[in-house]
C-alpha cells in the first residue's frame, strides 16, 4: 500500500516597481510597479500526531515575510533580482523557503491585473 501525498499552498500579495535593464526598449526599461501574488505549494504526506504535511500557519508566516522584504520596494535592488522577470522571482522566493519546506514542490509568482504568471516546479 503506497502512502497518501497531499499539497498544501498558501498565498500572500506584494507591490513593487522593477524595471528590466536588457529587456527590450520600451515599457519593460521604464521604471513601473505591478502588485505581486506569490503562492508557495509544499507536499508530502500527512505525518505526525496532528497528521499534516506541515503547518500552514508557519508556510503563512514565512511566505508573508520574505514577500515583506520586497513589498513597496524597487526589485532590483535587492541581490539576486537586479533583472527581475517572473522567473527570477520564483527563484528567489523558492530559495529563501525551501531550508525551512524541504517538501517545497511549487511556487507562483503573478501580476493578476495584467492576467501573467510563472510557475516553478521544483519536483
Amino acid at each position: 500500500m503506497t502512502a497518501d501525498i497531499f499539497e498544501i499552498t498558501k498565498a500572500a500579495t506584494f507591490d513593487a516597481a522593477h524595471h528590466l535593464p536588457a529587456g527590450p526598449a520600451g515599457p519593460y526599461t521604464r521604471l513601473h510597479g505591478h502588485s505581486f501574488r506569490v503562492e508557495a505549494t509544499v507536499r508530502g504526506e500527512a505525518t505526525g500526531a496532528i497528521g499534516w504535511v506541515a503547518d500552514l500557519g508557519d508556510l503563512d508566516r514565512a511566505l508573508k515575510g520574505v514577500a515583506a522584504e520586497l513589498d513597496h520596494g524597487l526589485l532590483n535592488e535587492k541581490p539576486g533580482l537586479e533583472s527581475p522577470t517572473l522567473e527570477h522571482l520564483c527563484l528567489w522566493f523558492a530559495e529563501r523557503l525551501r531550508p525551512a519546506f524541504p517538501g517545497l514542490v511549487r511556487v507562483v509568482v503573478s501580476r493578476p491585473t495584467v492576467g501573467e504568471s510563472c510557475a516553478l516546479n521544483l519536483g
